[in-house]
């Protein structure tokens, strides 16, 4: 059984399906960008060297086990879960892996924006690291309404840290999402760190007393029938990457495993274009108090 957020997912043909691989065209970057615009994602499987996504997931492991997340009873590269952990968001970890730095923002993927994109590649200095215990996955999202402030024409790459099976949970993308005009014209106008300045709840906003996560829906199912598609997903290796656009509806599954699901969101764009201050800089500053915008709603 395959669940997100607890609801079971619809696996039927008409409901569920596999990413299509954009591999044979990897070196091909007017087709990348044609099937860009047409599918809203590229899937890379073996873009990267699989020896140097493990020993990234090494020195990640490593520290999961100093502060005792791990089953000692298992070796450490296969992050097996304590009893009882809970753990999903883990950016704090980047600083432990200078192997996943220059995984991520050298060699091989910098030059496939370097040719995808046509032009000097800027990359945000923030990264996402994902630790997912066992338990539910990532709400369906779109990422312009956390990195907005910026340019449009910004890319996700999500990298997973090792071999994700079905059952640990992988990131799943709503087919054909990035066309829904209903989404980019209301939800995609939305900015996490802005507030209604002419509402009673703006002084809350603007402490940090109250906030919004950015989820579109927390049911995958009911949003899936209500916008149509399939949820699209696959079982990724160590060397794999997904990279798709700020409008692109995504999601993950939920772990039924007993590892924890480690993986990457970095983000690329053209140098000579705008991009959002909150993420970029010795010290980005993120989500964080300073930068929160008042606006009349």
């Amino acid at each position: 059984m395959l669940t997100s957020l607890g609801y079971e997912l619809d696996r039927t043909p008409a409901a569920f399906g596999s990413l299509k691989s954009s591999a044979p065209i990897v070196h091909q970057p007017d087709t990348l960008r044609r099937r860009m615009q047409a599918d809203g994602y590229l899937y890379l499987p073996g873009l990267l060297d699989a020896e140097a996504v493990w020993q990234a997931r090494q020195e990640i492991c490593d520290r999961l086990a100093a502060e005792g997340c791990l089953d000692p009873n298992f070796p450490r590269i296969a992050a097996v879960a304590r009893a009882e952990l809970k753990m999903h968001f883990r950016p704090d970890l980047v600083p432990f892996s200078p192997r996943l730095h220059t995984l991520l923002y050298t060699g091989t993927l910098m030059a496939f924006y370097q040719q995808f994109l046509g032009g000097t590649v800027l990359h945000f200095d923030y990264t996402w690291l994902r630790a997912v215990a066992p338990g539910f996955g990532t709400h369906p999202h779109c990422d312009i309404v956390y990195m907005g402030r910026g340019t449009p024409n910004l890319y996700t790459t999500w990298t997973p840290l090792g071999d994700v099976s079905m059952a640990m949970g992988g990131l799943m993308i709503l087919e054909k999402s990035h066309h829904l005009h209903s989404i980019r014209n209301s939800y995609g106008q939305k900015d996490v760190d802005s507030y209604c300045l002419n509402r009673k709840t703006a002084s809350l906003y603007r402490s940090g007393q109250k906030s919004w996560n950015g989820a579109l829906s927390s049911n995958p199912v009911s949003l899936r029938q209500r916008y149509g598609g399939r949820w699209l997903t696959n079982e990724f290796k160590a060397g794999d990457v997904l990279v798709f656009g700020m409008y692109t509806i995504h999601a993950s599954l939920d772990n039924h495993s007993n590892q924890i699901r480690l993986s990457s969101d970095s983000r690329y764009q053209l140098h000579s274009e705008p991009v959002d201050r909150r993420w970029v800089g010795l010290t980005p500053g993120g989500h964080g108090l300073e930068s929160r915008q008042g606006r009349i709603c």
